[in-house]
């Protein structure tokens, strides 16, 4: 099932422009060179389209991964929990 973007990640008006900011920051600092607006929104629509599923995709992958040991650690305490029986 692919699910629509907005619905993968959703950023706020004030996490989007931090994002643009560190974006434009990279590009000086990095590059040494200053890019517009647009291209600021481009590569910021860019990293959400392409990474933040990949990014969401692992963290489910982890939340399971943390619950299937949660689940085992129930049940071997469950059997701890049994009493000798001769």
């Amino acid at each position: 099932m692919r699910r629509n973007l907005n619905e993968v990640i959703r950023l706020s008006d004030r996490q989007k422009e931090r994002l643009v900011r560190e974006i434009r920051a990279f590009y000086l600092d990095v590059r040494g060179e200053e890019i517009g607006i647009i291209e600021e929104r481009q590569l910021l629509d860019l990293f959400c389209e392409h990474l933040a599923p990949i990014v969401y995709n692992k963290a489910l992958d982890d939340s399971m991964r943390w619950l299937k040991e949660q689940v085992g650690n129930i049940e071997v305490d469950y059997y701890l929990l049994y009493k000798d029986v001769e």
